[in-house]
Formats: structure tokens, sequence, C-alpha cells
């Protein structure tokens, strides 16, 4: 059976599906976001605590080495075969080249459940493979397009800094490392204990508004579709592979692997919408939450842990 923070997905989709009144009130999402961004940092920096050394610093290179190729390598993709503008292509690549905090959030809990060996850094991956493909993502269409805003790269980097999720999760890791899991208990406790119940939460909301999402899914999207579903499976390999080349543990590859395979829902949406007023935003919603995590969750993350066992074994 599916992990059961997961069953809160489904329930959340089924009940989407039926057009039931079930919703979460937004400021409790906001809320409950906050919270798993928030613990993320927390658990990771904890797990950090007193491990520095020269072999993680390889290792995070070659994280943000993956953060720079894989939105080089989706741009011609949805360009040249997904057959979309180039305002939705420079859009796509900075949603799939970037991460979804969500999948990281599950595929974590996926590796607690399964007892496998998981080192602290992996909340650092969410900040470096998310930074770098959203610019990439933003650069690419301003040198292709002469409508593209004149906004100073310098303002984007300093948006995509500050926006509140990186903030709580790199704050939450130097908080956690700092003070350790002992030190810090009284306070951090109350929120690493409370981590299933509230990633529980914001999975019965992300199945709703997954279900809504599809509800735009047209006949017309059909190599959308198959790009979103087939990304995942592809875009996996590549953290798998970085993860074989490093020695990672089974429980940090298959979340390097997860990670590569999800697309931003969150951080994405919000640049691109104001670097890129041509873009399509509900296409990059309907790929990205509408089948990528949804695929992620019920089925790319199991997988993922299966195709690592083939390759390490």
């Amino acid at each position: 059976m599916p992990d059961i923070v997961v069953m809160f997905f489904v329930l959340g989709v089924v009940a989407g599906v039926v057009r039931s009144d079930l919703s979460i009130p937004k400021a409790a999402y906001d809320i409950l976001s906050l919270l798993l961004m928030l613990t993320i940092g927390l658990k990771g920096g904890m797990a950090l605590h007193g491990s520095l050394n020269t072999a993680l610093l390889i290792e995070l290179a070659g994280v943000t080495l993956l953060g720079i190729m894989i939105p080089l390598v989706i741009f011609p993709v949805v360009r040249y075969l997904v057959r979309l503008s180039l305002a939705d292509s420079a859009s796509l690549t900075a949603h799939y080249g970037s991460v979804s905090a969500g999948t990281f959030a599950v595929a974590l809990a996926y590796t607690e459940a399964h007892n496998l060996v998981t080192g602290g850094q992996v909340t650092l991956y969410l900040v470096l493979l998310e930074l770098p493909a959203i610019m990439l993502g933003l650069m690419l269409y301003r040198r292709l397009s002469r409508n593209g805003t004149n906004a100073a790269t310098s303002g984007l980097w300093h948006e995509t800094l500050t926006n509140r999720g990186v903030i709580l999760l790199v704050g939450g890791v130097l908080i956690g490392w700092l003070y350790g899991p002992d030190a810090g208990e009284s306070v951090t406790g109350l929120y690493t204990n409370a981590f299933h119940g509230i990633l529980a939460i914001f999975l019965l909301e992300m199945g709703l508004v997954a279900a809504e999402t599809l509800r735009s899914l047209r006949w017309g999207h059909s190599r959308l579709i198959m790009f979103a579903l087939a990304a995942p499976i592809v875009l996996s390999c590549f953290g798998l592979l970085m993860a074989y080349w490093l020695g990672l543990p089974a429980g940090s590859a298959v979340i390097l692997a997860s990670l590569t395979a999800s697309a931003s829902y969150i951080a994405a949406p919000v640049a691109v919408r104001a670097a890129i007023p041509d873009a399509n935003i509900g296409l990059a919603m309907l790929a990205s939450l509408g089948l990528t995590f949804p695929f992620n969750v019920l089925i790319g993350i199991p997988l993922y842990h299966q195709l690592w066992a083939w390759l390490a074994g």
C-alpha cells in the first residue's frame, strides 16, 4: 500500500473530482506551507550538525551542476517537440528545471518510512536546484525575445533569493545546524514531531488543487500531457546518475531523483508572472501540478527507489 500521507493526496483528488465542498481555508494553507518549509529546513540542519567537510562541498557542487544542466535540456524539448511558444517554453523550462517542495516532503517521508539512509544536506538540494533553473528560464526568454522585459537581473536574483520558501528553508537549516537535535529540542521538536501530520493536510489541499487544475485538460494538450508524464522518468535519471557518481546513500539518491523529476508550482509561477507576461501560467500549472506532481506522489517516488536499487546493486 502507498504511504499513509499519499492517501491524503488521493482523498483530496477524489473530493475535488466529485466536487465536494471540502476546502482548506487559504490562511490555513499558508500556515501549513510555512510550517512545512521551516520543518524541512530544521530537519536538514539538525542532520548536518557537526558534519561539514570537503566531500559535502563536492556533493553540493554536483547538485548545483544538475540545476544548470537540466533547464538547458528542457528548453529545446518543449520548444521544438512539444511545440510551445517562446514564452511558454521559457516558462516550462523555469517550472521543470526548478523543483517541488511538496514532492521533496513526500520523498523525505518515503525514505523515513522505508528506513533509507538520508543525509541532512538533502534540504539544500531544494535551493541549489530551484534558483539556477528559474534564472536560466527567464534569461533564455530575454535573450531570444525582442519583447523581453528589461528589468535588471539583480532584481530577479533578489526576488528569487528572498522569497519566503528560500528564507525559511535556509534559515531553518542554519538554526538546525547551529543548535543540533538536542540543544534546540524545546522548540524544534514541536515542528519535527508534527512533520507527517503537517504534510498530510498539505497533501489534502494539493489533491483538491490538482483535481481543479485537471478540469481544464483538453485533447489539444496531448503533447503537453505526454511531456508532463514522460519528463519525470527521464529527468529522474539525471538525479540517479549524479547520485551514483557522488556515491550517495539510498535515501539521498531517491530524494535527488525525486527532485530532478519534479516541477515547481510555487516559486516558479511567481517569477514567471513578473518576468514573462506572455506566458500561459495555467498551462504550466496544468502540467506541473495537475500531471507531474500526482505522477511523482503516486507512482514516481517508489519507481525511483526501484531504479536506484537496480543501478546501485
